[in-house]
């Protein structure tokens, strides 16, 4: 009994530290945004006095300011969102398996250079894309004028502008989701696939039959985090195209942070952060049991 005391508390005191920062970093941020979305918070007020939900009633509320702003930039993101996702699992997932084809010698050396642009930071991504897809001066447009096309207006106009914007995703994050499918692939058992070859299987039927069955979890977890990521965009419409043409690409985190810092009001604005949350955590919930939960059940 005394035995099993101490190896409790000693395994307390290794999640001790984890515990802390969790809560510091998450569980305390959380309930003070909460906390803010109930109060009339502004800035430049010295009193916070309590609203209770009115926050949420207007962004709920058709016609007031708030409603406009909350659902025309949730528009704007779930169009990202329905682009990106699928690419950035099927992009990362081909890249995986055609790094994991190279031989051992230079894999190494395409795994680095895939994964590069995802250390790099989001200004440094922005000025190589603008010098990219600069209308007048920019490489992309400099190629296609020496081949006798004319400029593309990549960031001024549409479609053009959403191709730019998930095409600079593609490349800064893809990285990501390329190690993770190769650590899965390099995880699926070697013999399986011998096996497949004695019984006359295809390349597609291994990879149908062997190959998705076993990384289904690991793509269910790029899955759910390439929708967190994609919801959460900020940085490329913020930095390529300030939103434009018009309102256009102006997501819904631009709203958010422009409520509460343009127009100072930090409570409005903690309101449309809390649902943005609560609607991502739905949908990570929904692919979840989709993907996954469903097989569980069965």
């Amino acid at each position: 009994m005394k035995t099993t005391w101490k190896s409790r508390l000693s395994s307390s005191l290794f999640a001790l530290p984890y515990t802390l920062c969790f809560a510091a970093f998450m569980l305390f941020p959380i309930g003070y945004g909460i906390y803010i979305s109930l109060h009339d918070f502004e800035l430049l007020s010295q009193e916070h006095p309590f609203v209770g939900l009115s926050h949420y009633i207007a962004i709920f509320t058709s016609g007031s300011y708030e409603n406009s702003l909350f659902f025309r930039g949730l528009w704007v993101t779930i169009q990202f969102v329905l682009f990106s996702v699928p690419l950035l699992i099927l992009v990362g997932l081909g890249i995986a398996l055609l790094v994991n084809a190279l031989p051992r010698k230079i894999r190494g050396l395409f795994r680095t250079f895939y994964f590069m642009p995802y250390a790099i930071s989001a200004s440094v991504m922005a000025v190589i894309w603008l010098m990219m897809f600069d209308t007048n001066a920019g490489l992309l447009n400099s190629m296609l004028q020496k081949l006798g096309i004319q400029s593309i207006p990549w960031l001024t106009d549409t479609p053009w502008v959403w191709i730019s914007l998930i095409a600079t995703t593609l490349w800064w994050t893809i990285g990501f989701n390329m190690i993770i499918f190769i650590n899965a692939l390099n995880e699926v058992p070697e013999d399986y696939y011998e096996a497949a070859s004695i019984d006359g299987a295809n390349v597609w039927s291994k990879f149908k039959h062997i190959t998705l069955p076993s990384i289904r979890p690991v793509m269910l977890f790029v899955m759910i985090t390439s929708t967190i990521a994609s919801f959460n965009i900020y940085a490329q419409p913020f930095l390529l195209t300030r939103g434009g043409p018009g309102d256009t690409t102006r997501v819904l985190l631009m709203n958010v942070l422009d409520h509460a810092f343009i127009r100072k009001d930090v409570g409005s604005a903690s309101a449309m952060a809390i649902i943005m949350a609560f609607i991502i955590m739905i949908i990570s919930i929904v692919q979840y049991r989709l993907t996954y939960g469903r097989k569980e059940g069965n």
